[in-house]
Formats: structure tokens, C-alpha cells, sequence
């Protein structure tokens, strides 16, 4: 990354709130917004937190265009960067799946305001802008030994690598004690109780969430390790994922395997059509252009699936493990034939398969947005590899999520070699303009 300019530079939004000595009234202090964090408990808890992440499959979207996908062998340009301002939905959602993920949530304190929550949105706003192109977001070297607030360094000289930032807020963000209740979105609400999960506290709920994605796994480390830094005293870090093999394919990239070696993403949803339907808000006042977000922590058991059969791991997916074709078909595209029969008179793909349960064709046509990550965090307590997958899903009604989740809870052959473990849902503000910084809307 090169270095770029002092993040300052970057037209701030007005802030509700007396100035600061020496500050204009009406401005923002560029001190306040600017100034750094000693956020070594929040950066720690990233290194520590070394999990990684893969996206469970939920069956269901639309086939690749054309009824096929790409067999172009993906292609990787660390020198692109994504664009940020402007864009009506935010990136990193519909942008083709990069290859490293981390996904990081936060808890507001007790004694942050409005104001603060304000102050940090226009921080990470501006800061989010110069990461995405591959600058710093303030010097190396620091202009004086006591300089706080500058870049840690750790990415300097490397390209941008495709790297997005997607934030989301969450139910906590609309409570009564910031004054935005009336401005909550319509369908932000913490997720029901689904049958089959067993979710662990520290890794469940958040405030605030950031979605950081990159072909350039230490670009992506770089970009959340700073922008943890900034929420001083506003808020702290509540649980965090480190994800690798994207494990859902966009539109041109070959389909991804989970960590179960299953293709995983075959039919997800593409083209426009499919996200202004599914995807998409409209007609959402100030969330118009964005979206909800759902992310839930899902760990495998790896050992009994390893001691299980092809055949009958093939029978709890629907899909041939090599070619990753319904069972139903040939080819990994096919769409599957549910009604088919094989020679005994049973039909070829198990009712309570992952793709039966999980198909549009089967859901009244529901499609969502799988969008995740094959994850690892190393041995657990008993000795057993901790790994599994990151889903995250993106739709603009959680309740297409909790529709089919609770389906698949119930009845899913794949549930014997899973748990949900963590969960969040967050409401995904539409892209900046330039000049402007993402949930502004809130604060006007």
C-alpha cells in the first residue's frame, strides 16, 4: 500500500454537539474524528481471535447466467481496488467473493452517545475510503514519538487486492438511549430461537459489524486491525472470524468447496433481477440501497464425517461429492429433479437432503445471497479440530432466513454434523456519497 493522505483531508459530516475550542461551529472536530486510538485491547482480541471462515451453503438462488458457470480457472489481481463512494449498495456484497475474510463485531459502551456512534461511523467512513485503494490511512513513521492515530504498517507497499469493507449496525444501534428508535429499520430485530442450535453468548449478537474482504490476506488483516483501533472508548470488541476459501461463488469464479469437500454455492443468487428482488431494499426511506445482513458461526464436526461414507455423505448433500452434480443429473449446473425415482422407487435425491430442503423450488421460489468462508481456530478443548463454516447471507427481509433455517433446523440430514455456535443480524446502511459517510441519514 502506498501512503496516502491524512485522513482529515476527507469532507466530514456536521456534528450536532457544541465545538471544540478553536473549532468552527456546526464542524466536526477533525481532531476528534482523526484522532488515534490506543485500541491495543481491540486489536489484540483480532490477533487472538484466529478463526477463519466458510459460507454454509442454503441451498437455494438462482443458476449461474446462462444456466452454467464460467470454466475460466479464477484469476487474481492484487493491483484492483473496488470503489466505495457512490455505488447505491455497499461493496463487499455483491462484489465476486475475494479469497480472505475477517469478520468482526462490536458492543457499543455503556457511556457512548449519539454523537460518539457518529463520530465513529465518519471515522471509519473516511478511513474505509483510502484502505480500498491501497493508501494508509495516515503516516508510517510518525511526525513525533507521542504521535497517535497513525497506520500500524503492516500492509504498507502492498497492493489494494480487491479489498471491501461492509458495515453493518445492529439491533442495539436503535435503542432508546441514542434517540434513533424512529429510525430503525422496519425489519431489524434479534433473530428467534431456531430449532437445532446452540448458541454460545460470546459469540452471538453485536452492535456494530464489519465484513473485511481481499484477495491479500494480510490487506484484510491491515484494514480491520486499524479500524478496531479507532473505536477508543466508544465501543469494544465483542467476537470476531478470520476466514479463507471463499466458499460461494460469484458471477465468472468456479464454484468453492466447504471444508467438508462439497461444492458449496452452486445455485447462488446472480444477476440483477434476483438481487433487486431478493437482495436489494426499495422504497426503505433511508435504508433504500441496502440490505440485511445475517452471519452465523457453524462448526463441524470433521472427524465423523471424515469416518462417514462418500455414499452417504452424498445422500445428506443431494450432490455427487466430486462433480458436485444433483443426484438427480450429470453435471454440477443440472437442475436438480426432485421427483425423480431410482430403480427401487425411491426418489434419487432424499427428501431431507441440504438441497431439497434448502431449493427455491421447494421454498415457494426464496432466494438469499450466500456470501461466505471456510474457517479454523485450531484444537478445542477436548483435542478435536475447531473449523467449520462462516455464513453469511445477504436479503432484504431476515425472515427469509429464519424461514429456511428453521426448515433446515429441523429436517436437515447435514444437522448430525454441525452446530451453529454464533449468530448476528445487522441492517446494511446503502453505500456513502461522496463527501458523506455511511449512516448518515441517521444522524439527520
Amino acid at each position: 500500500m502506498s501512503e496516502g493522505p491524512d485522513p482529515a483531508a476527507v469532507p466530514l459530516p456536521e456534528e450536532p454537539a457544541a465545538p471544540e475550542p478553536g473549532q468552527p461551529a456546526g464542524g466536526v472536530s477533525r481532531r476528534r474524528l482523526f484522532a488515534g486510538a490506543a485500541g491495543g485491547a481491540v486489536a489484540g482480541a483480532l490477533v487472538g481471535a484466529a478463526g477463519t471462515a466458510a459460507a454454509y451453503s442454503l441451498g437455494g438462488a438462482s443458476t449461474a447466467p446462462g444456466g452454467a458457470q464460467s470454466e475460466e480457472v479464477d484469476s487474481v489481481d492484487l493491483t484492483k481496488s473496488v470503489p466505495f463512494y457512490d455505488q447505491g449498495n455497499q461493496s463487499g456484497i455483491r462484489t465476486p467473493p475475494q479469497r480472505h475474510a475477517l469478520f468482526m463485531t462490536f458492543d457499543l459502551n455503556p457511556s457512548a452517545t449519539a454523537q460518539d456512534l457518529q463520530v465513529l461511523l465518519a471515522r471509519w467512513t473516511a478511513a474505509i475510503a483510502q484502505l480500498v485503494q491501497g493508501k494508509t490511512i495516515g503516516v508510517v513513521e510518525p511526525p513525533r514519538p507521542d504521535a497517535v492515530g497513525i497506520d500500524t504498517g503492516e500492509a504498507y507497499g502492498l497492493e489494494p487486492a480487491s479489498l471491501t469493507v461492509t458495515v453493518g449496525l445492529g439491533p442495539g444501534v436503535f435503542d432508546d438511549r441514542f434517540g434513533l428508535a424512529d429510525k430503525r429499520p422496519a425489519l431489524l430485530a434479534d433473530l428467534p430461537r431456531i430449532p437445532g442450535e446452540s448458541l454460545q453468548a460470546e459469540l452471538t449478537g453485536g452492535d456494530l459489524s464489519l465484513q473485511v474482504c481481499s484477495d491479500d490476506h494480510q490487506v484484510a488483516y491491515h484494514a480491520v486491525r486499524n479500524l478496531a483501533r479507532m473505536v477508543t472508548t466508544t465501543a469494544q470488541t465483542r467476537w470476531v472470524v478470520m476466514g479463507f476459501g471463499r466458499a460461494s461463488a460469484g458471477t465468472g469464479q468456479t464454484t468453492p468447496r466447504n471444508l467438508f469437500g462439497f461444492k458449496d454455492g452452486t445455485r447462488n443468487v446472480s444477476g440483477d433481477a434476483d438481487f433487486d428482488e431478493f437482495v436489494w431494499l426499495k422504497d426503505a426511506d433511508w435504508m433504500t440501497g441496502g440490505t440485511y445482513q445475517v452471519v452465523r458461526k457453524i462448526r463441524m464436526t470433521i472427524e465423523n464425517w471424515d469416518a462417514d461414507r462418500v455414499s452417504d455423505q452424498q445422500r445428506v448433500f443431494g450432490r455427487t461429492k466430486n462433480e458436485g452434480a444433483p443426484l438427480s443429473g450429470a453435471k454440477e449446473f443440472d437442475t436438480p429433479d426432485f421427483a425423480k425415482l431410482d430403480g427401487d422407487g425411491a426418489t434419487l435425491i432424499d427428501a431431507s437432503s441440504h438441497v431439497a430442503l434448502a431449493a427455491p423450488e421447494n421454498n415457494g421460489g426464496m432466494k438469499i445471497l450466500r456470501r461466505g468462508y471456510n474457517y479454523t481456530d485450531g484444537l478445542n478443548d477436548q483435542g478435536l479440530l475447531d473449523a467449520g463454516l462462516l455464513f453469511i447471507s445477504y436479503q432484504n427481509d431476515p425472515a427469509h432466513f429464519v424461514t429456511l433455517q428453521e426448515k433446515l433446523g429441523r429436517f436437515d440430514l447435514l444437522n448430525e454434523y454441525i452446530q451453529h455456535v454464533g449468530s448476528g443480524v445487522f441492517a446494511i446502511p446503502p453505500a456513502p456519497k461522496t463527501g458523506g459517510y455511511i449512516g448518515q441519514a441517521l444522524f439527520e
